[in-house]
């Protein structure tokens, strides 16, 4: 099967949450909602021969932040000279993001596709190829008929569930030595607890997926302590009280060792942490505006810490004062590993000091704060794909480093489950023209329709707007939006984008000269 074939398979599941079929399976349409179980995912790498079981693997689940914690804790282990897999989701630009492994020196970091583009980001970990894409799509789809026909799954596998067994299968053909793996939806019933975590690491818990996951903080923490073994190890920070008691209580019952990663975090005296090189261009330019072709305005995240007896200089380019919670995690779960776990050949993890920073400065997470130069006489662009409240509020708090006066327009798109209005009301005030603030009066709030079967209607974003007073644009598409934006923005001012993982992705793929993100 080719890649592109295997993308219109993909395609051709419908919605994730609801059960349909492969081409090969004769499905295709919506179908039902999705009853979620370990018992399909299971019966799936039984017939693919159980290649979960050639790695370790560590687990990690939260509302936000997972993605940046696997993608640290990932380059630090590629940077310590073990060969890592990753496996993350959703993806930005191509579905082959979600699949990586370290790639060996000299390697280039992807081959050209079929056009002849090199599309690889990152340098470290290398996207699945294509060909090995493909490959394995019909490899896990042909078993996924063969047991449809022997009536041991009831229908076909989810889109997740696929890309499971792919990242899965494509490790243990790759040889990797450790996994680190981000729960999708939940923990319990996610498709990636059907390994067994040498290490459990648990994000920060807000409210999300509440149709299928609790309607309080403390059933959400319960979902994601289902990650959680006997007698395992868990790496977490204090956070909500609600979250604290129902995985504390998880904990207890499985008697589970916890590892506290506060150690880990910067001295209490320290604020976001802005690069000081940037700080002294932006000083000496005579003001506070991001200057042309630098970095992010935002800065990095740089601080020591004092460990074991020794300092680590923590330098890494992921933005905002939030990510050093994550950037705790990570580290915690390294040292965790190297102090007390070993590969399955029996080598202990060896992680130093020195691999720990390397990977830090070297961690790339796109969409997370991320800042692009327009170029070109344009404003510059920060994509942020906070898409529940408890992002829109570390959002919120980030903009607060931008310089006051700097002209503002927003770009907002969202799915139809999130809480819109809530959404809305703590980011749409802070580009409201109609303020009394001189400062906004040059700002924009521009409302985008994403490409999505989950999208929510554009007169819902607008009615929520209209209901806070906020004036706007309605775009017709997410094209027509990020043109519009950098027609009414001046090249000093900023772009936001943000609402949604797949708004990002499209404006990130527009603002990147290509056609739209792939699968």
């Amino acid at each position: 099967m080719t890649y592109e074939d295997a993308l219109e398979h993909l395609k051709a599941l419908g919605p994730e949450l609801r059960t349909g079929g492969s081409t090969a399976t004769g499905g295709g349409g919506l179908g039902q909602r999705r009853k979620f179980t370990l018992d399909h995912i299971r019966a799936l790498l039984r017939a693919l021969g159980e290649p979960q079981k050639s790695f370790p693997s560590v687990l990690i689940a939260g509302t936000n932040g997972k993605g940046s914690t696997a993608s640290t804790l990932a380059s630090m282990l590629h940077a310590a000279g073990l060969k890592t897999g990753l496996y993350t989701s959703p993806h930005l630009l191509r579905v082959n993001e979600r699949i990586r492994v370290s790639r060996a020196p000299g390697q280039d970091a992807q081959p050209p596709s079929a056009n002849g583009a090199v599309t690889q980001e990152t340098t470290q970990l290398a996207q699945i190829p294509d060909a090995d894409f493909g490959r394995l799509y019909e490899k896990v789809d042909a078993a996924a008929v063969g047991l449809i026909a022997a009536g041991e799954l009831p229908h076909s596998p989810s889109y997740f569930e696929l890309m499971t067994a792919m990242a899965f299968t494509w490790f243990a053909e790759q040889s990797i030595e450790l996994a680190v793996l981000e729960v999708g939806l939940g923990g319990r019933l996610d498709a990636t607890n059907s390994v067994e975590p040498i290490v459990s690491v648990i994000t920060d818990i807000g409210i999300d997926h509440t149709e299928y996951l609790g309607n309080t903080i403390g059933q959400i923490a319960g979902e994601k302590a289902g990650i959680l073994r006997p007698h395992g190890v868990l790496v977490t920070l204090a956070q909500h009280p609600e979250a604290n008691a129902a995985i504390g209580e998880a904990a207890v019952r499985l008697e589970v060792r916890g590892v506290d990663a506060a150690r880990c975090l910067p001295p209490a005296r320290l604020p976001n942490v802005v690069d000081s090189d940037l700080a002294a261009q932006q000083a000496q330019a005579g003001g506070s505006s991001p200057l042309p072709g630098s970095g992010s305005p935002l800065g990095r995240n740089r601080y020591e810490l004092s460990l074991e007896g020794e300092i680590l200089h923590v330098d890494s380019p992921l933005c905002g004062q939030h990510q050093q919670r994550n950037l705790a995690l990570a580290i915690a779960t390294a040292l965790e590993l190297r102090s007390n776990h070993r590969l399955l050949d029996g080598r202990p993890v060896a992680i130093s000091n020195a691999a720990i920073e390397e990977g830090l400065r070297q961690t790339q997470w796109p969409g997370r704060l991320e800042w692009r130069c327009g170029g070109a006489g344009r404003a510059a662009l920060l994509l942020d794909v906070a898409h529940n409240p408890a992002g829109a509020w570390t959002l919120r708090a980030a903009l607060a480093h931008l310089p006051e006066a700097q002209p503002r327009t927003l770009v907002f798109g969202c799915l139809a489950d999130k809480p819109v209005e809530e959404i809305e009301q703590v980011l749409l005030p802070l580009f409201d023209s109609a303020s009394s603030d001189p400062a906004r009066r040059g700002d924009h709030v521009i409302l985008a329709p994403i490409e999505h079967p989950r999208a929510a209607p554009l007169a819902e974003l607008a009615a929520a707007a209209e209901r806070l007073s906020v004036p706007f644009h309605a775009a017709g598409s997410v094209r027509e939006a990020l043109e519009h934006a950098w027609k009414v923005t001046p090249e000093q001012g900023v772009i936001v984008v943000t609402g949604s993982v797949f708004l990002v992705a499209e404006v990130r793929s527009l603002a990147l000269g290509r056609s739209e993100p792939e699968g």
